[in-house]
């Protein structure tokens, strides 16, 4: 059986891309528009991995012909590119193996991301913001989209809340693993007499919806609100009332977006991520999780971080979910996130 990355099974996903080959080649594969979407989709996903697969074959193959010349005609030029392309396919596997973690029916789609400051005003507020810098420049790094759709800046500094939307493969998939709470110890550069302050934020992460999910919202359920925007210049302001905040009523949740000037455009930017915000929840109760959105909302304070950036007496940033450690804080606050996102998926992989 031809396998690796502990349980990637390729005569598997091979004999299933020859499955649906055969479902494909049928005449009458298109009657149903939203089934046969799906088939190409898993097509092309399996197909994506596989080519993965072969690539690094062909680039272990490569080693092993460097390595044997090498050995042959002892030659240090040869056990030098034997070396590089080990290392790079090495690197290349592992990052194939974590996309096997992410399996899940959602782990593809498009994220939303939505920050909070907790307690404490602008301290908190500042914390908010320094976050929301870091996961856009981590949004750099991957080379993924992003764009913010909803903007309330803080009386002094920072924000009041803030919505974002990241577009890419798997954005969702690994965003996931920053859904929580945020914990920032330093001095602060707003006290005055420089003492350490401990700030809290929340991070929640959906994924986008996308128009082949169906997700009813009558109308009667929905209160909109029309409002002029706000924000720190350029394209946060305008003078007319398009920025549009939707009201679930039977759910309370509410969402907002003002990042277009076109009253439309920014309601059926909201629709969009209210229905995120719902299928999400609907996903909660259909897996009976233990916590659903609202129950996981604990206080945005003490004991219920997943993760603390310490600025001082020390520098250090520890994931208390998997105890990994970086004491480059700096880095990490520069978007340097995957080591965290990456033990995350591990561990959630583990059997119970």
């Amino acid at each position: 059986m031809n396998s690796y990355g502990g349980g990637f099974d390729v005569d598997s996903k091979q004999k299933r891309v020859a499955e649906l080959n055969q479902v494909t080649a049928q005449p009458d594969f298109w009657n149903d528009a939203d089934k046969a979407q799906t088939v190409l989709k898993e097509q092309s996903n399996l197909k994506n991995v596989l080519g993965s697969w072969e690539k690094h074959q062909a680039d272990l193959e490569e080693a092993r012909f460097f390595l044997d010349l090498a050995k042959d005609e002892k030659s240090e030029e040869a056990l030098g590119e034997a070396a590089s392309k080990v290392a790079a396919v090495t690197k290349e596997m592992a990052q194939t193996e974590l996309t096997q973690l992410l399996g899940g029916p959602d782990d593809r789609r498009n994220a939303i991301v939505t920050l909070h400051p907790g307690a404490g005003g602008t301290e908190a507020q500042d914390w908010a913001e320094i976050l929301l810098r870091m996961y856009l420049r981590w949004c750099d790094r991957r080379g993924y989209r992003k764009e913010i759709l909803d903007y309330q800046p803080g009386e002094e500094a920072g924000v009041k809340s803030v919505t974002f939307n990241v577009e890419g493969d798997y954005a969702y998939g690994y965003l996931k693993a920053e859904a929580g709470i945020h914990r920032l110890v330093r001095i602060s550069p707003f006290d005055a007499n420089s003492r350490r302050h401990t700030s809290f934020a929340s991070v929640f992460v959906y994924p986008e919806v996308d128009d082949d999910i169906k997700i009813e919202i009558n109308d009667d359920d929905l209160r909109v609100d029309t409002y002029r925007s706000s924000g720190a210049g350029g394209q946060h302001v305008n003078k007319t009332d398009s920025a549009v905040r939707l009201t679930h009523l039977p759910t309370n949740i509410v969402v907002a977006c003002q990042n277009e000037r076109s009253q439309h455009k920014n309601r059926a930017m909201a629709m969009k991520i209210l229905k995120s915000r719902l299928y999400d929840l609907e996903i909660a109760k259909q897996k009976e999780k233990m916590e659903s959105y609202h129950k996981t909302k604990k206080d945005i304070a003490w004991g219920s971080q997943i993760r603390s950036y310490v600025l001082h007496p020390y520098r250090l940033v520890k994931d208390h979910r998997t105890n990994v450690e970086i004491g480059n804080a700096d880095a990490v606050l520069d978007g340097d996130l995957d080591q965290f996102i990456e033990a995350y998926l591990m561990q959630a992989d583990e059997p119970a």
